[in-house]
């Protein structure tokens, strides 16, 4: 149960969705009309009321809501939750994602139970839960030349290459490996099941502390997945041996251009996501249901009752 504090204060809410969607387009008005009957000040963000002028609210920029609003209302799929996030984790506003997407590990809020749910939050029955992101620098020549954040993973991969990529890596300045391989993926425990789950890495559970390092096709087959503590700094130093510079994207969604003896350092990010869950959330049920996992022992309780 959240802090009746925190519930009371849901007096402005914000609402971010994926654009050109008839799906988005039909929850987000039937969220308005919710929130009009809830007595709540709501804004749309501008590039949504663009897309469905028809609403006749107030729009601000995603800056604009994070300053303005007490909770944010995220409705697509885990892409738009994950982009929603970054933009707005630095305001510390709660977030709550109404799934619109496929598999949904981000956003809780079924569209069929919609109104429900969110008037539970509203009223305070629902879960915080704070996730970390992840701060990425592309270091040239000594200097910060691009920096940005994720929230799932930051990828170093070949781009248009097909050859192999070669770097070193170090944690908290102590050398790790030079490795040869398509690339690295640095996750969070938000991005475990994502790309780094379809590369081999853990499953890790959104408590733990900790970055998941999972190198992508190595050329030495004893460079396994590795865990190290959330706190780490990373330093992945680009050799000169690449015939083409390799890339780097943060979370599939955004794309930094890299050059020969770049370094990457890898942090976490100075501010968290504030995720709200409903109140009955389970992240194992969850993975039960979205990765397809058996649910024997649930049809099967009667077993363990004798």
């Amino acid at each position: 149960m959240a802090p009746k504090s925190l519930a009371s204060s849901f007096k402005r809410v914000g609402i971010v969705g994926r654009l050109h969607s008839r799906t988005v387009a039909l929850s987000v008005k039937r969220l308005t009309q919710l929130l009009d009957q809830l007595n709540k000040e709501y804004c749309v963000e501008l590039s949504l009321l663009d897309a469905m002028n028809e609403l006749g609210c107030g729009a601000k920029s995603r800056t604009e809501l994070g300053n303005w609003a007490d909770l944010i209302i995220v409705v697509g799929g885990d892409g738009t939750f994950l982009g929603a996030a970054r933009d707005l984790a630095q305001y510390g506003v709660p977030m709550l994602g109404i799934n619109r997407g496929r598999l949904g590990f981000l956003t809780d809020v079924m569209p069929q139970e919609m109104e429900q749910r969110v008037a539970e939050v509203i009223n305070g029955d629902f879960q915080l839960e704070q996730r970390f992101l992840l701060n990425v620098q592309v270091v040239r020549n000594g200097e910060v030349v691009e920096e940005n954040c994720a929230f799932n993973d930051v990828v170093l991969h070949q781009g248009q290459s097909i050859r192999m990529i070669e770097f070193d890596l170090l944690v908290d300045g102590q050398f790790v490996y030079n490795q040869r391989s398509d690339g690295l993926i640095v996750s969070t425990p938000t991005g475990s099941t994502a790309y780094a789950l379809s590369a081999g890495g853990p499953l890790v559970h959104p408590s733990m502390d900790a970055l998941i390092l999972v190198p992508m096709f190595p050329h030495s087959l004893t460079n396994r997945p590795l865990m190290v503590g959330g706190n780490s700094e990373l330093r992945i130093k680009l050799g000169y041996e690449n015939d083409y510079p390799p890339h780097v994207s943060l979370d599939a969604q955004i794309h930094l251009p890299l050059e020969h003896g770049d370094e990457l350092h890898i942090r976490k990010y100075a501010h968290t996501v504030r995720l709200i869950h409903l109140v009955d959330y389970n992240y194992f049920e969850i993975c039960r249901t979205k990765l397809g996992w058996s649910n024997k022992l649930e049809n099967n309780d009667e077993e363990f009752d004798q």
